[in-house]
C-alpha cells in the first residue's frame, strides 16, 4: 500500500485534467502530541452561500450543489479524509451591508472595512490614494513585527503574456487589477482557456501602505517578493519555502466570481456558462490545490488548510450561512465518520481573532485585538484542545 503522502502527490499531478480525486487514505494514527498550529493556507473564493433559504435560487448554494463535488466530498465524509475535516454551520457575513468583495477582505487583514464600500484598486492610476490604508493595525503586519513570514500567492499576476512566471527578480506588487487574453490558447492551467482576471480587491495585503511598499509598481518595490504568482507556490511547497501564513487566491474565473467566456469546458454536460459552471470551476480548482498542499512537508508538520469565501449573497441574516471548512491533521474528531460541525455563529471577526492566536499576535503577546475579533467568538471548537492557543 502506497504511504499516503505519496498517494496526495500522486493525486495531485493526477488532477491536472480531472475535476476531482477519489480518496486520500489517512491512517488513524497520523497525529502527534506537538499539534499547535504552525503553517497557515487560506484559499479565498468568492460570492456563494452555503445554505440560503429555497426561495433564493440565484447565486445556487454550494450545500449539496451537484456542480461542487469535490467541496461537497469534504464535508459529507466521502472524500477520504474525513478526519482532517471540520466546518462552521453557522459562518455568516462580517456584518450587516459589508460589500462588495473588497471590504470583506480588508476584515480578514483588519476586523473591520474602515468605511470602504467599493471594490477599488488601492490607487487611483496617477498614484493618489484610493482605499489604501495607512494604518499598522492589520493582520500582515503583526506579522512582520512578530518576525512571522507571509506570502500572498496571486493567480494572474508577476507572469508574462504566456502565463509563465516571471523571475523572482521581476516580480512586482500587483496593485492594480488587470484582466485580458494571454497569447497561447489554453494559457491558464486550470480551466484551459487563455483569459486572465486579477482582482486587487481579492488581495488583502496590497490595501495597507506598509504591506504594499507605496505606490510603486515597479520591481524596486521592496515587499515585491511577497507577492508570488500562484505557479510559485507548487515550488515552495517541494522546496519547503512557503511562508509562515499563506494567502491564495485563484483569479476571478478560478474563484466562482465569473463565466468563461466560452464556457467552463469541463462542466459535467459539456461548456456552460450558468451559475453551476462557475461553481464548478471553482471546485475544480479546490479539487487540485488542497491535495497538493496536503502533500507537502508545510502541512505534515501540523499545517492548517481554510478554505474561506468573501461574502454572503441575498441577505445578510443567518439564514444565508458562508462555506468555512478547515483541513487539518488537528481538527476536532468526529466519531461517526462524518467531519465534525458545528452550528455556532462565526464570521470573519472569528477567522481573524483564531489568526492573531496562532501566530501569537494577541493581547497575550503584547498585541491588539484587531477590529471584531476583540469580540468574536474564536474557531477553537473546530480544533483539539490547544491547537490555536
Amino acid at each position: 500500500m502506497f504511504h499516503s503522502k505519496f498517494k496526495w502527490a500522486m493525486c495531485a499531478l493526477a488532477l491536472t485534467g480531472a475535476m476531482g480525486c477519489g480518496s486520500f487514505p489517512v491512517r488513524a494514527d497520523d497525529r502527534d502530541d506537538d499539534h499547535r498550529v504552525k503553517k497557515v493556507f487560506v484559499i479565498a473564493m468568492e460570492n456563494h452561500n452555503w445554505t440560503q433559504p429555497s426561495t433564493q435560487t440565484s447565486p445556487n448554494q454550494i450545500f449539496q450543489n451537484p456542480a461542487a463535488p469535490f467541496i461537497n466530498s469534504l464535508v459529507n465524509g466521502t472524500s477520504g479524509i474525513s478526519s482532517h475535516v471540520a466546518y462552521a454551520r453557522g459562518y455568516i457575513n462580517a456584518g450587516q451591508g459589508i460589500h462588495p468583495s473588497e471590504p470583506n477582505y480588508i476584515w480578514a487583514e483588519a476586523g473591520t472595512n474602515f468605511g470602504v464600500f467599493n471594490d477599488g484598486d488601492p490607487y487611483h492610476a496617477d498614484c493618489t490614494p484610493n482605499t489604501v490604508q495607512t494604518t499598522n493595525q492589520h493582520l500582515s503586519e503583526f506579522l512582520t513585527v512578530a518576525r512571522k513570514s507571509w506570502k500572498s500567492y496571486q493567480e494572474d499576476t508577476n507572469v508574462d503574456t504566456t502565463n509563465t512566471p516571471l523571475p523572482a527578480s521581476s516580480w512586482t506588487v500587483p496593485l492594480f487589477s488587470r484582466s485580458g487574453v494571454y497569447a497561447s490558447p489554453g494559457g491558464n492551467g486550470y480551466n484551459y482557456s487563455n483569459q486572465y482576471n486579477y482582482a486587487a480587491k481579492h488581495n488583502p495585503m496590497v490595501f495597507f501602505a506598509d504591506t504594499n511598499g507605496g505606490c510603486n509598481t515597479s520591481s524596486s518595490n521592496p515587499l515585491s517578493l511577497h507577492y508570488p504568482p500562484l505557479q510559485q507556490l507548487a515550488l515552495d511547497l517541494a522546496n519547503n519555502k512557503v511562508a509562515d501564513y499563506n494567502w491564495i487566491t485563484p483569479d476571478q474565473y478560478n474563484d466562482q466570481h465569473s463565466t468563461l467566456a466560452n464556457g467552463y469546458g469541463q462542466y459535467p454536460n459539456g461548456p456552460g456558462t450558468s451559475d453551476f459552471a462557475n461553481i464548478a470551476q471553482g471546485d475544480n480548482f479546490l479539487a487540485r490545490i488542497v491535495p497538493l498542499i496536503m502533500a507537502s512537508d508545510a502541512y505534515q508538520d501540523h499545517g492548517l488548510i481554510v478554505l474561506w469565501w468573501d461574502e454572503s449573497e441575498g441577505g445578510d441574516d443567518p439564514s444565508r450561512t458562508l462555506p468555512f471548512i478547515i483541513i487539518s491533521k488537528d481538527v476536532h474528531r468526529n466519531a461517526n465518520g462524518i467531519p465534525y460541525s458545528n452550528t455556532i455563529q462565526y464570521s470573519h471577526s472569528s477567522f481573524l481573532r483564531t489568526m492573531q492566536e496562532i501566530f501569537n499576535v494577541d493581547p497575550k503577546h503584547g498585541y491588539t485585538w484587531l477590529g471584531g475579533a476583540a469580540a468574536a467568538t474564536d474557531l477553537s471548537d473546530l480544533f483539539e484542545p490547544g491547537v490555536t492557543r
